[in-house]
């Protein structure tokens, strides 16, 4: 089965703080760091690390090349990345001592998809294939249609919540991944055994992920409610965290859906490594890295 990530890549400006800007404050900030990333770009990253078969399609500009060869050291099918006119998505990211993170999102040439773009990278796709989305690029509602009018498998990551998921209907999402602001928009509910209620009943969605910062992840599917506890780090920082979740998650999910306990078990692990190291797709560990990782945790 092939996955692809029809998404976002950004260009990051990371700022290391000694704490969260406040509302007309001026702070100057103790270092700048560079790094590539975008939603779709880290969880494709992630998908081809964790040992999927593993595309991207999406639009960066000229100053975006570079990610094309990360994504092939990653062992991702960057085919599907156009180079346009447009300036590369761009992202302003803080992050305090603590590793807690705010971000402001620039779309650029993520907000230039077309109709005819989307129906050309989905006729490389076969029936039973995986697409990921989140909500960084334009045309969702589209991209959603498209995919399940070919029998594709739909796993989605609606982050940022905005009004454009207006025009997606859920019942069409095979996997839902979502922390737990992105939980409580689509359910009104706090609790996380109350979200994950409303929306399977709502959507009846097959599989749902919701991540709980500290308090890990739960994972609803037929077998089910599985709770995974975080592995306890020293948090660096956490701009990849749900991106490398994702990834990893769904890598061993789509390899063995009737052990979503391992799955959850090993995007923690992921999610775990990636927060010790700065940058956002950087950041992300190998398969073997998250193996190791495991190993030594074992009681």
């Amino acid at each position: 089965m092939k996955i692809l990530s029809f998404g976002s890549c950004n260009i990051d400006y990371v700022y290391s703080m000694p704490h969260i800007i406040k509302p007309g404050e001026t702070l100057s900030s103790l270092s700048m760091a560079q790094y590539p990333g975008g939603k779709g770009f880290n969880q494709a990253i992630a998908l081809g690390r964790a040992g999927a078969k593993a595309a991207m399609a999406g639009n960066i500009g000229a100053e975006g090349r570079f990610m094309l060869d990360l994504l092939r050291e990653a062992k991702v099918d960057p085919s599907l990345v156009r180079v346009t006119a447009h300036p590369t998505g761009s992202a302003i990211i803080q992050v305090d001592s603590k590793g807690q993170n705010c971000i402001i999102v620039f779309g650029g040439a993520n907000r230039t998809l077309s109709a005819q773009q989307i129906d050309e990278v989905m006729s490389t796709l076969s029936p039973g294939d995986m697409v990921l989305l989140q909500n960084e690029v334009n045309m969702l509602g589209e991209i959603v249609q498209s995919a399940k009018s070919r029998g594709l498998q739909i796993a989605l990551n609606p982050s940022p919540i905005d009004d454009a998921l207006k025009d997606i209907d859920l019942k069409m999402v095979d996997v839902l991944l979502i922390n737990e602001v992105e939980g409580n928009a689509l359910s009104g509910k706090e609790d996380a055994e109350d979200i994950i209620k409303v929306l399977q009943t709502r959507y009846q969605i097959p599989c749902i992920v919701l991540t709980l910062g500290g308090d890990g992840a739960v994972c609803a599917t037929k077998q089910g409610l599985i709770k995974q506890a975080i592995f306890p780090v020293e948090a660096v920082d956490t701009t990849a965290a749900g991106d490398t979740f994702t990834g990893y998650f769904l890598k061993s999910f789509t390899q063995t859906p009737d052990d979503p306990q391992t799955a959850v078990l090993r995007a923690a692990a992921a999610s775990a490594l990636a927060v010790s190291k700065k940058g956002a797709a950087v950041s992300i560990p190998w398969s073997d890295e998250v193996d190791a990782f495991l190993e030594s945790h074992k009681e």
